[in-house]
């Protein structure tokens, strides 16, 4: 699978490089993994402006610009806080595409409204940010790797 997110990188950095576009990350579950797997190929510092990794809540209001407001309202795996997320990437950082992950990762944490292998996915581009939820099976491992698979694939067809 590591050969899969190596290619995914790679290709996301081609991409990015032929757009002439700088990415940001705001990673919860994920931890960095999105930011790990880009800057290991080399070159990606002409493509990847910064990675925010915010587990906390607090983080995700200090470092990102999440609104307390929707933390309580809708909790910290929801669509609307990985669009807060995903903005703030955008706004404090010189970056032109920004990707922003929170979930459920396991193997404790989830409920009924929010299962493990619950995660939610912000994407943004000046001006417009989208938002989706997927879940995911297997262990915590397996649960964070195909969340970040996902990132990788999506960010490759955002940036076309």
């Amino acid at each position: 699978m590591s050969d899969q997110l190596d290619q995914l990188a790679a290709e996301l950095g081609r991409r990015l490089a032929g757009a002439g576009f700088m990415l940001a990350t705001a990673e919860s579950c994920t931890g960095g993994w999105i930011a790990k797997c880009v800057t290991d190929i080399a070159g990606s510092s002409g493509w990847l402006d910064r990675g925010f990794v915010t587990y906390s809540n607090a983080a995700k209001q200090d470092l990102l610009g999440v609104s307390a407001e929707t933390l309580a309202v809708h909790g910290a795996v929801s669509e609307p806080v990985v669009r807060e997320m995903a903005a703030g990437a955008l706004a404090r950082s010189a970056a032109q595409v920004a990707v922003a992950v929170s979930g459920v990762a396991g193997p404790g944490g989830g409920t009924d409204d929010k299962p493990v292998g619950r995660v939610c996915f912000g994407f943004a581009l000046p001006g417009a940010v989208t938002t989706e939820t997927r879940s995911f099976s297997g262990d915590r491992e397996s649960v964070r790797r195909q969340a970040v698979a996902h990132a990788l694939t999506r960010l490759i067809a955002l940036v076309g």
